[in-house]
């Protein structure tokens, strides 16, 4: 149960700093970035919202609240599916990938210096296999914004 404590509270302490730097130096929340990610990666940079929502873990309310603040700044856009009026895409603009490579450079070096400043490389290497092992059978998440 420790164990369980322990991960649950470093996580919220490792998600709340990292997000308080990236909302000071961008605008952009952890699960903004995380979202527009997921578009960046994406075909033709867009998902379903119903996509998004299972992704990032988030309810049907929650994605739309996140997505109507992504795109009140114009980093998102709506798009109707041709073959199917039920469904929405949430769209990547041109100017979302340019803020997400923006923040992409100093998220980076954000995320490191707060790992660096907490473990050793031999122990960040080690924690890294241990978490891997809570997730080893989810597919494999590739973080490159190009």
């Amino acid at each position: 149960m420790e164990a369980w404590i322990s991960l649950l509270r470093g996580q919220s302490a490792a998600v709340g700093a990292v997000n308080a730097q990236l909302v000071a130096d961008h605008g952009l929340t952890v699960n903004d970035f995380e979202c527009m990610l997921l578009l960046a990666r994406a075909e033709e940079r867009r998902l379903r919202r119903v996509d998004l929502a299972e992704q990032l873990i988030l309810t049907a309310s929650g994605v739309t609240r996140l997505l109507d603040g992504l795109e009140k700044e114009g980093w998102v856009d709506r798009a109707a599916c041709a073959s199917d009026r039920r469904v929405t895409y949430a769209v990547l603009t041109d100017e979302g990938l340019a803020k997400l490579r923006e923040a992409s450079k100093t998220h980076v070096a954000d995320l490191r210096a707060f790992f660096e400043a907490r473990y050793t490389s031999e122990e960040l290497e080690q924690l890294a296999g241990l978490l891997g092992r809570l997730h080893a059978d989810a597919p494999e998440l590739d973080c490159s914004v190009d």
